[in-house]
């Protein structure tokens, strides 16, 4: 079994599928648009939204969906988490993924692990970021 996370952008998807293609060298594997669907299933408007899209982060699955297509994502209750092979990668990750956004932990030395950090991107996305042991 594996679990993946699932993006609801809110009709934000494409700009950030791009964001994450930048920040962390995301790779989208599919993408589905609204008007690929079968007639009816989507609002008017939202034709060229992101239906359904799967991207890879790393060796990581991350879906992605506009969702209801209203514009305004709200991300609470959970953290995508990386884990950097070295101190430099890690700090490349976190200032691509803070641009625009909030830093809610600072980059600091830790009891387990030589460089931690946590922030939420510009979109609200959690991100917790680590160099492994």
């Amino acid at each position: 079994m594996k679990v993946e996370a699932y993006l609801m952008m809110d009709g934000r998807a494409d700009e950030a599928i791009e964001f994450y293609k930048k920040a962390v060298g995301a790779t989208v594997k599919m993408l589905l648009r609204f008007k690929d669907a079968p007639e009816g299933t989507c609002k008017p408007g939202s034709e060229n939204k992101v239906m359904h899209g799967h991207m890879m982060i790393g060796e990581t699955g991350v879906m992605i969906s506009d969702g209801y297509c209203n514009g305004a994502p709200k991300f609470e209750g959970f953290t995508l988490t990386i884990t950097a092979k070295t101190d430099a990668e890690m700090e490349k990750l976190f200032a691509a993924l803070a641009e625009g956004g909030k830093v809610n932990v600072p980059l600091a030395k830790t009891f387990f692990s030589s460089r931690f950090g946590m922030l939420a991107d510009k979109f609200g996305v959690h991100w917790t970021i680590l160099t492994g042991q």
